[in-house]
């Protein structure tokens, strides 16, 4: 499919390009199915990481459309939900933070419809149909590379009703603890939803939210991943990245889902730029699409 700089591909609903192969039987799809020990240990402790989701020459295109997307003087950045060139209120501490990038370029469209991509996430919220929420851009340039701060996912989302989401994070570098990589508290997607704190602010600043039992086990782990591999959270399980001191830099996008039914709990906009779901109606239209129905597609 060709595309001019401004098409807004958030009006397509499935593959606009090559960049995947859709399957179109059962047996096709189950090269993609997780494990029941995988389902298993994401129960007990809220991710599932180490999910090769993207071949290098994928990684590769991604990153090419990434530098381009980060010129902020683009005519296509209208279609961005929000951009932040530094997230941070730091100048010397840069955070790369946008929302809205798979509506600019056929990669980051179609990777909504990674097959490996949809068939985990439809596993791991119980062989759900999927609904797209929102994706992000993540950026931390090499050596001052600013911090994302200690949060719950849902505790941004609780515009949206039921909690049935999840959130998928991939890497467009190596990720490392000296360039940035995440950090995932286990089993704290237990803990019940908390206060949230300023994303890109103090790293500690959820802290002062939680109980002396909770700060007893708050015992973060690192996520270290090759790039062009995945890891899946719970909304409530509690994560975030230090600084990158590294030489390198630390790209990545990540892409939020919930189940198909989750409703609007509020009458202001969902998103930024999109037309709002009157409180108590289902998320559907152009920038919510169905990603996989399971009863349709692999007969679960």
């Amino acid at each position: 499919m060709e595309t001019n700089q401004l098409q807004d591909l958030s009006e397509y609903h499935q593959l606009v390009s090559d960049f995947f192969k859709w399957p179109t039987s059962k047996a096709e799809w189950e090269q993609y199915r997780l494990s029941d020990e995988q389902l298993d240990f994401f129960k007990e402790n809220g991710y599932l990481s180490g999910i090769k989701l993207l071949e290098e020459w994928q990684v590769d295109q991604l990153n090419h459309d990434l530098i381009r997307m980060m010129d902020p003087n683009l005519p296509d950045h209208t279609l961005f939900h929000q951009f932040f060139s530094n997230a941070s209120a730091d100048p010397n501490s840069v955070l790369f933070h946008a929302l809205g990038a798979w509506r600019i370029t056929p990669g980051f469209h179609d990777i909504l419809w990674n097959p490996a991509f949809v068939m985990a996430a439809s596993q791991l919220l119980g062989n759900r149909a999927v609904r797209f929420w929102h994706d992000q851009l993540f950026c931390k340039p090499a050596k001052h590379g600013g911090v994302v701060a200690w949060h719950q996912d849902y505790s941004y989302w609780t515009r949206t009703i039921p909690l049935q989401h999840l959130t998928c994070w991939v890497g467009l570098d190596d990720a490392t603890t000296e360039n940035g990589c995440m950090y995932y508290v286990p089993k704290s997607h237990n803990w019940g939803l908390l206060q949230k704190p300023e994303l890109a602010g103090e790293m500690e600043g959820l802290m002062e939210f939680l109980t002396a039992e909770q700060k007893a086990a708050f015992s973060p782990v690192p996520i270290e991943l090759k790039k062009g591999y995945g890891t899946f959270h719970h909304p409530l399980l509690v994560h975030g990245s230090y600084e990158n001191r590294s030489d390198r830099s630390r790209r990545a996008f990540v892409l939020n889902m919930f189940a198909d039914g989750t409703i609007s709990d509020t009458e202001q906009t969902l998103m930024p730029g999109t037309p709002a779901i009157p409180k108590g109606e289902k998320i559907s239209g152009q920038f919510f699409p169905l990603l996989i129905d399971p009863q349709t597609e692999f007969a679960v």
